[in-house]
């Protein structure tokens, strides 16, 4: 339980970095095996066309549009993003990875390793007795504990995927950067076989039938237009009652009896710290809300709290158990 309240609030402060800071979401330029790279942002040589593997030093940029030097293939990485440290175990750099957050608990093989801090604001002197030669970092990470580990002359790669395609993107270059490209391109192609697989599923739902969804991944809070999980809804061909807002919204809870959404997502085994209630419970207990569809045909959707909040390898599960969720018929 203590773990789950801590969890509650690291996800607070990250859902605060977002609407306070609202890094910009810089697009990062990906090297891949086709004619799309941007060729004014990573070098051509950066990958051998002989061999495919990287060639260092290797200049790229990174979500905040920053140019990042890796000297030489990194042996010793740093993982603060939980979304890239699925990533990163799922190119197989198992041994390559020194350290991870102190919520890093996916696959197995990440408890075993050396904590360095939380997602905002990391232990810089954790960081630092383990000598990384790279330290990979996601959105919510407080610039200034950035520029302290640039200051150690460590380079610092920022992550910060805002749909399936820039989660896609996001591992390739992470790929690139780790000389593991045949590994990240097998990841890409299986997400896209099953996202190709999802999408013919649910493309012959009619607009007049696609139904209406409210999520809410953490007690109180749900998701606008341009975050992964608004577009998830969409690609399961549902609509996100709240997509005619931006980002990370505190909700409004007279608003969602007013949309009347049909289904209703929620994060699973999440137990809101002021009432010390499941979120489940908690949604079928506020005022009014026992109209609402989804309440009254008991069409709620449990999802794996990590996996619905980590734009990873992973996503692709996400969306299968939101599709499932909605259209359970077309899933037979």
């Amino acid at each position: 339980m203590k773990e789950t309240k801590t969890m509650h609030k690291i996800l607070l402060s990250i859902v605060a970095s977002f609407m306070l800071l609202f890094v910009a979401a810089c697009a990062s330029d990906v090297v891949e095996e086709d004619d799309s790279v941007n060729e004014d942002n990573v070098p051509s040589e950066t990958v051998s066309d002989d061999t495919g593997e990287t060639d260092y030093p290797l200049v790229i940029t990174d979500a905040t549009d920053t140019e990042v030097t890796i000297e030489e293939e990194p042996e010793k990485i740093i993982s603060v993003s939980t979304s890239d440290t699925e990533t990163l175990f799922a190119l197989g750099l198992n041994d390559e990875i020194v350290g991870v957050s102190d919520f890093d608990n996916y696959p197995e093989e990440a408890l075993d390793k050396t904590k360095v801090g939380s997602v905002v604001e990391p232990n810089i002197e954790a960081i630092l007795e383990q000598e990384p030669d790279l330290v990979i970092v996601g959105n919510s990470i407080m610039p200034d504990s950035v520029e302290k580990i640039r200051e150690l002359d460590i380079p610092v790669y920022q992550t910060d995927p805002k749909n399936m395609d820039e989660t896609v993107e996001t591992m390739t270059q992470l790929a690139v950067i780790t000389n593991t490209q045949q590994a990240g391109e097998k990841i890409v192609n299986d997400i896209e076989e099953q996202l190709t697989a999802i999408t013919d599923t649910v493309a012959n739902v009619s607009e007049e039938d696609k139904k209406k969804v409210y999520i809410e991944f953490n007690p109180g809070w749900t998701v606008g237009s341009g975050e992964f999980m608004d577009e998830l809804i969409d690609l399961a061909g549902g609509i996100n009652i709240a997509n005619d807002q931006e980002g990370w919204i505190e909700i409004n809870e007279e608003k969602i009896i007013e949309a009347d959404p049909e289904y209703i997502l929620y994060a699973d085994h999440l137990i809101d710290e002021e009432t010390n209630k499941p979120l489940d419970e908690l949604i079928k207990e506020r005022s009014g809300w026992e109209e609402i569809t989804a309440i009254k045909n008991d069409q709620l959707i449990p999802l794996d709290e990590d996996i619905i909040s980590r734009n990873g390898p992973r996503i692709i599960i996400a969306l299968q158990n939101i599709a499932e969720g909605i259209y359970p018929e077309l899933f037979e």
